[in-house]
């Protein structure tokens, strides 16, 4: 290896043509890297979205069973559901004594802060509610009645 000139190399030249060329093809492996890993961050959110979509069609479908299609007379007293939910539920108003928001039970009850757990959470109240077990004093604030 010499120059046109026929004086070999310079030492430092080469070495940095090399260091060069490695870091040309280093990049053009970063670069090609980067495009899968965007590709399957793309799957990976279509494939969660569905999880999630399949996650609030078992709680619709759940919800609908619990659901009772018969109003409860008005002089009966307050028929409690045996679903651990509603349980949880009224355990936590049992211990505030006071008024809770469909958010501030979700944290209560350590369940994520989702839209849909919060929507959820907020129909069983509504369900409470229409049963006379609890009372809505102002839109979205829930309570136990006061006897």
């Amino acid at each position: 290896m010499t120059r046109p000139d026929g004086r070999p190399p310079d030492p430092g030249t080469w070495l940095l043509d090399r260091i060069d060329a490695r870091e040309h093809i280093l990049t053009g492996q970063i670069e090609q890297t980067q495009a899968e890993i965007d590709t399957l961050t793309a799957r990976l959110s279509e494939l969660s979205e569905q999880v999630e979509h399949l996650r609030i069609s078992r709680k619709t479908l759940i919800s609908l069973a619990e659901e009772d299609p018969t109003p409860a007379e008005s002089s009966a007293p307050p028929i409690v559901s045996n679903h651990p939910a509603y349980q949880q539920i009224l355990a936590i108003f049992g211990e505030v004594g006071g008024s809770l928001r469909a958010r501030e039970l979700a944290m209560a009850l350590d369940l994520p802060l989702t839209r849909n757990d919060i929507q959820n959470l907020r129909a069983k109240l509504k369900r409470l509610t229409g049963r006379g077990i609890l009372v809505e004093t102002e839109p979205g604030l829930f309570t136990q009645p006061r006897p």
